[in-house]
């Protein structure tokens, strides 16, 4: 198959304008396309913008969230790419290179980050996380959240992480000498995996906690000692 199948023009006379989709109508499109399901995750994530993970069950594609634009002729491409087809790469190749600049404009404007704290550096936990467990290539930002009232820290507010901003912003009130690093670091590190893994669209509903994400969350080294402390210690 020549690479002509995908082409990236349509025919004189007609528009090839990008199609917005959402996780749904690409995991439709797909399906029709290879007259299966899929398993469908959308990341963030610009050095692996497409991958496949086939097992036993239905395949899993990985695929940057930038592809929502991408019109017929590149989805195509994407099922024949998911078929083995490697006729389909250069395709691929070509709408990423053509939307590589736009990702790198597409800045979200920030607050300040604050990475320096009273007893810890969130710049130097993230740096150590990311080689550790990532091999470095989570390119999201850190910074400690805005402080709020209130002595206890609750569960729902240790961090979060911001897709647009492509931010993590981890609660101040852990940035205190009762806090274990160990148990800092798996918050970040839980957070890390957010960016690291996106979202999954199962029958129509995105999940975020799905079950890669569960298992990968306890491939931590301290992940067993952080459930602990924080049943032990903290409000829920």
């Amino acid at each position: 198959m020549s690479n002509s199948d995908y082409p990236a023009q349509r025919s004189s006379g007609q528009l090839s304008l990008p199609f917005l989709r959402d996780e749904h109508s690409l995991r439709s499109s797909l399906k029709n396309m290879l007259g299966k399901d899929i398993g469908l995750t959308l990341t963030d994530n610009r050095t692996s913008m497409l991958s496949i993970k086939k097992g036993q069950g239905q395949p899993v594609l990985r695929i940057h969230r930038i592809f929502l634009e991408a019109d017929e002729s590149v989805i195509q491409a994407v099922a024949d790419y998911i078929r083995n087809r490697k006729s389909a790469l250069p395709v691929i190749q070509a709408f990423i290179r053509r939307h590589g600049s736009s990702l790198k404009s597409r800045t979200v404007r920030r607050a300040p980050l604050r990475t320096e704290g009273i007893c810890h550096c969130l710049a130097t936990l993230f740096a150590n996380i990311n080689a550790e467990y990532f091999q470095g290539e989570i390119s999201a930002s850190i910074t400690w959240g805005r402080r709020v009232s209130g002595r206890r820290v609750r569960r729902v507010t240790l961090g979060s992480y911001c897709r647009d901003s492509r931010t993590i912003r981890i609660n101040p009130l852990l940035d205190r000498k009762t806090v274990p690093r160990f148990f800092l670091e798996f918050i970040i590190y839980h957070e890390m995996l957010h960016a690291a893994l996106g979202t999954v669209v199962t029958n129509g509903r995105r999940s975020i906690h799905f079950s890669e994400f569960r298992q990968r969350e306890k491939q931590f080294a301290a992940y067993e000692q952080s459930v602990r402390w924080e049943k032990e210690h903290l409000v829920r």
